[in-house]
């Protein structure tokens, strides 16, 4: 990879495709409440890195070697967008994380008050399930593939997954002292829908029970690191790139990485994770592995 212009460009292009299917992805004639719809929009089209859209992408490219595989992983990209938003408008939420600002902009109830951004949030979960299985019944996922994609996104993104995570974080701040429970927080909160990520576009891409494994290990890692230097952004980042305000963490006590093994030993964690996650990649033997291997390597030297 040269000075990481060209995977920026490809990721652009990646949240370009996800950006404009998002527009189609909530039916215009369906009744409901137009300030439901105004809050559920407001978050779902607020911008963002679209990353796990475009991790969907690229696995079904990597595994199947074809950028045709775009077009029947994009419903599954939407989906997991949906499932990701849902979760930052909860996460602000004065009961856990109480964020005033996400991507530069006011956070959902402090626009719509608490309870329609619960209710957004509810309605955002609910409707990643409804674009699986349109997906599924309309052909453009297997109908075999399309039920292992809603089976994975039901456990990686509830109790055992991504909200397990969200509770184990909540219950620490009472008291966590390890670097286990800490791994646990990361691994659940933000690897696990990750790891839905490329294992959904690897299972639409028609994805090996061996090669599944491999892009489960790759998700675990890449996710983990990707928390990691989001703690470390938090306390050497810049608040303009970020879109929000740095030493959150400090301010709130909570425990991090660099909290417990200082910011040098966190820089080496995310250097480790990321090469093990290359080497997950390299090991499966993909079409087309290096958007994967670049996506890995662009996550470590991010600032925003």
């Amino acid at each position: 990879m040269n000075d990481g212009l060209e995977i920026k460009a490809y990721l652009t292009s990646c949240a370009e495709l996800t950006e404009a299917a998002l527009k189609q992805s909530l039916p215009a004639g369906w009744d409901m409440p137009g300030r439901l719809r105004e809050a559920m929009l407001y978050s779902l089209e607020a911008g963002g890195k679209r990353l796990r859209p475009a991790l969907v992408l690229s696995a079904a490219e990597a595994v199947s070697g074809q950028k045709s595989a775009f077009d029947a992983a994009l419903p599954v990209g939407c989906a997991v967008e949906y499932i990701h938003t849902y979760s930052l408008i909860h996460d602000d939420l004065p009961a856990m994380d109480n964020d005033d600002f996400r991507r530069g902009k006011p956070t959902n109830h402090k626009v719509f008050g608490e309870a329609m951004a619960i209710l957004a949030g509810d309605a955002l979960l609910t409707h990643a399930f409804h674009l699986i299985a349109r997906a599924g019944r309309s052909g453009t996922v297997c109908a075999e593939a399309a039920l292992a994609i809603v089976e994975d996104l039901s456990r990686l993104a509830g109790a055992p997954g991504m909200v397990g995570g969200q509770a184990a974080d909540m219950l620490g701040e009472q008291g966590m002292t390890s670097i286990g429970e800490l791994e646990y927080i990361h691994l659940h909160k933000t690897s696990d829908l990750i790891v839905f990520s490329v294992t959904a576009g690897g299972r639409i891409g028609g994805a090996s029970a061996v090669q599944l494994e491999l892009l489960a290990k790759y998700g675990r890692n890449i996710g983990l690191a990707f928390q990691i230097q989001d703690d470390i952004l938090d306390l050497i980042g810049d608040e303009m790139k970020l879109g929000k305000k740095t030493n959150s963490d400090v301010q709130q006590n909570k425990v991090t990485y660099p909290y417990l093994i200082g910011i040098e030993a966190s820089m080496a964690q995310v250097e480790r994770l990321t090469q093990e996650a290359k080497s997950a990649v390299l090991e499966a033997g993909f079409a087309k592995p290096d958007r994967l291997l670049e996506i890995a390597d662009y996550l470590v030297r991010r600032d925003h």
